[in-house]
C-alpha cells in the first residue's frame, strides 16, 4: 500500500507538470510566434517599420498615440556588447554574425576583451570590420562575476545614445534578420528585453543525450508563457541573446544591480520585469557554437551553477534530491518491479514523462525514444547539482575560465 501511495504521488507530479505548467513543454513560445497586439490597441501598429521579411504576418500601421514613433520613422539605434574571454575557437563566426546583420537602424559592435590569451581580440578585429570596437577589460573588482563586469564595461562604451542594447555571448551566431526580429518584437509589444533561447549545439553523444533536456528543465523551471505575461510575477531570460530597452536599464540601476549573480540572465529577467514587459522564447536563429563533446563537458557546465540555483541551501539541495528521486527514477522502477496497481500507476507517470519531453526532443530533431530515457538524464542532472555543492564546498564553485565565481561577493574568494 505504501508503495501504491508513492507512485500516486508520483504521478500526481506529472499531472500538475503537464497540465498545471502554463505548458512549458509545448515549445510553443518562438520567435516565429506572430506579435501580440497590445491591451486596448487591437488592430494597430506600434513603433519603427517591422521588415515584412523577418516576420511576415505583422504589417505596422504608424501609431500617432506614441511622439517620435510614427510608421516611417528610423529604426532605434542599437549596439551589442560581447563579453568575451579566450574564446579564440569561436569568436570569428560570432563577431562575424554580427557584422553580417540585415539591420536598417545604427548599429555597432563592442567587444570586451576580458584577459584572453590566446588572440580573441585579433580574430574579432578581422572578423568585425568597420562596425567593432575592443575594449580591453580591467581587473576584475570583488563582488562582480567576470562575464557581468565586462559588460559592464562594454555599457560605459556604448554611451548614453543607443535605443537599445544587444547582449549577447561570444558563443552565438546569429542569423541575419536576428536583430530586426528582436527589435521588431520589443518595439511592436513594448517590451523593455526580448531574449531568445539560442539553440544549442546537439551533435556529440552526450549533447544529443543531454542538451535538449537542459532546456527542458529550464523550461519547467521558468515556463515561458508565464514569464511573457505581464500580470505574471515569474521572469526570466536567456543570457546568449537579451535586447534591452536603456532607458530601461538605467532606471533598474543598470547592470550593477545584478552584478555578482551567478545566473545573471534569470536575474537580469526579474530585474527588467519590474521595469516592465519582458518576453522569452525559443529560436533558430541564434546557435552556440559551443562544444560540448564529453560527457564531462557537459557535467561542468551543468555543475557551474546548479548548487546557486538552490541558493547554495543544504536544505533545498536534499529536498530536491528526494523531489528528483520521486518525480522520475520512481516511474520506471516501479513499472519495472512493481505489481498490480502500483505498477499501472508508474507506468502512466512514465508515460506522461515520456509524452512531455516529445516537442523538445522533436525541435532538436532527436529520437523520441530519449522520452523514454528521461530518467537516466535526469538522474545525471541530479548528480550534477551534488557535484555542483561539493565544488561549493571546496570553494571551487562556479568555476569558469580559471576564475572561481560561486559567491566570491559573500565568502570573500579571490578576484
Amino acid at each position: 500500500m505504501i508503495l501504491f501511495w508513492i507512485a500516486m504521488a508520483s504521478l500526481a507530479i506529472w499531472l500538475v507538470l503537464v497540465f498545471a505548467r502554463d505548458g512549458f513543454w509545448q515549445t510553443s513560445e518562438r520567435d516565429t510566434s506572430p506579435l501580440a497586439p497590445l491591451p486596448g490597441r487591437e488592430g494597430l501598429g506600434v513603433g519603427w517599420p517591422v521588415a515584412a521579411d523577418a516576420l511576415s504576418s505583422y504589417e505596422p500601421t504608424p501609431d500617432p498615440s506614441l511622439p517620435g514613433r510614427g510608421g516611417e520613422g528610423p529604426w532605434p539605434s542599437v549596439v551589442a556588447i560581447v563579453p568575451a574571454r579566450d574564446e579564440a575557437e569561436v569568436i570569428a563566426r560570432a563577431i562575424g554574425s554580427l557584422a553580417a546583420q540585415d539591420y536598417p537602424g545604427d548599429f555597432r559592435i563592442i567587444l570586451v576583451d576580458d584577459s584572453s590569451s590566446d588572440g580573441t581580440a585579433d580574430i574579432a578585429r578581422a572578423a568585425g570590420g568597420d562596425r567593432l570596437q575592443v575594449v580591453t577589460g580591467a581587473a576584475l573588482p570583488n563582488g562582480w562575476t567576470g562575464k557581468l563586469w565586462a559588460v559592464s564595461q562594454g555599457i560605459a562604451a556604448a554611451g548614453t545614445t543607443p535605443d537599445y542594447l544587444l547582449l549577447t555571448d561570444a558563443d552565438i551566431a546569429h542569423a541575419p534578420d536576428t536583430l530586426r526580429t528582436l527589435v521588431a518584437r520589443a518595439v511592436a509589444e513594448e517590451r523593455v528585453l526580448v531574449s531568445l533561447m539560442a539553440r544549442l549545439r546537439c551533435e556529440s553523444l552526450a549533447e544529443r543525450a543531454l542538451i535538449p533536456a537542459f532546456v527542458w528543465f529550464f523550461q519547467m523551471l521558468y515556463p515561458f508563457a508565464a514569464v511573457n505575461r505581464r500580470a505574471s510575477g515569474r521572469a526570466a531570460a536567456a543570457g546568449g541573446v537579451m535586447l534591452v530597452e536603456r532607458a530601461a536599464l538605467d532606471a533598474a540601476g543598470g547592470i550593477a544591480a545584478v552584478r555578482s549573480a551567478l545566473i545573471d540572465d534569470c536575474a537580469f529577467g526579474a530585474l527588467m520585469k519590474r521595469q516592465g514587459a519582458v518576453w522569452l522564447g525559443l529560436t533558430d536563429r541564434a546557435v552556440s557554437i559551443r562544444r560540448y563533446d564529453s560527457w564531462e563537458s557537459v557535467a561542468a557546465m551543468i555543475s557551474r551553477s546548479a548548487y546557486a540555483q538552490l541558493k547554495y541551501s543544504p536544505l533545498l539541495l536534499a529536498g530536491t534530491t528526494i523531489g528528483l528521486a520521486l518525480t522520475y527514477l520512481v516511474p520506471p522502477l516501479f513499472a519495472i518491479f512493481g505489481q498490480g496497481e502500483t505498477r499501472m500507476t508508474a507506468i502512466a507517470a512514465w508515460g506522461l514523462m515520456a509524452l512531455a519531453f516529445q516537442p523538445m526532443l522533436r525541435f532538436y530533431k532527436r529520437s523520441p525514444l530519449w522520452g523514454l530515457a528521461l530518467p537516466l538524464i535526469a538522474t545525471f542532472y541530479a548528480g550534477c547539482t551534488l557535484l555542483s555543492a561539493w565544488q561549493h564546498v571546496r570553494g571551487r564553485g562556479g568555476m569558469w575560465k580559471g576564475r572561481v565565481q560561486a559567491a566570491r561577493h559573500e565568502e570573500g574568494f579571490p578576484s
